[in-house]
């Protein structure tokens, strides 16, 4: 399996929804409706995909000022493909990207809240915010 890691800004809406539906992500993303996910996409600073071939297996998704702060919004990997260092990669090309100065944090999806710990990300215990209205 090469995996090949790229930047990609101009990934389609379409090849976002495919792979969160493929990781199990869809669950708390709004799949459905493709606009929205279209605009998520095109207000991203940096987005990382993971590729076997042609077919997209992995995304990294993120908000950054590119100096002190990086806040990975989606991680996702087909579940074909985990357990087999994606998740992983894909966070340390979004953590190269954003620059060696630059934090990189994220809310765990409660199923992956064990995966974190086990590549060397520490705890945050507090994170406060507003909800969506929708």
């Amino acid at each position: 399996m090469a995996i090949t890691y790229t930047l990609e800004p101009d990934l389609s809406a379409q090849e976002f929804r495919d792979v969160l539906v493929s990781s199990t992500l869809a669950e708390r993303r709004p799949v459905d409706d493709i606009a929205r996910l279209e605009k998520m996409l095109r207000h991203a600073d940096i987005i990382v995909t993971a590729r076997d071939g042609i077919k997209l297996v992995g995304i990294a998704r993120a908000v950054t000022d590119f100096s002190y702060c990086c806040y990975l919004s989606d991680l996702a990997v087909d579940t074909a493909y985990q357990h087999k260092g994606i998740g992983r990669r894909l966070i340390e090309e979004t953590q190269k990207a954003a620059g060696p100065q630059t934090g990189v944090h994220l809310i765990a999806a409660p199923k992956a809240e064990g995966y974190y710990p086990k590549i060397g990300m520490r705890h945050v215990p507090s994170c406060w915010g507003y909800p969506r209205a929708a």
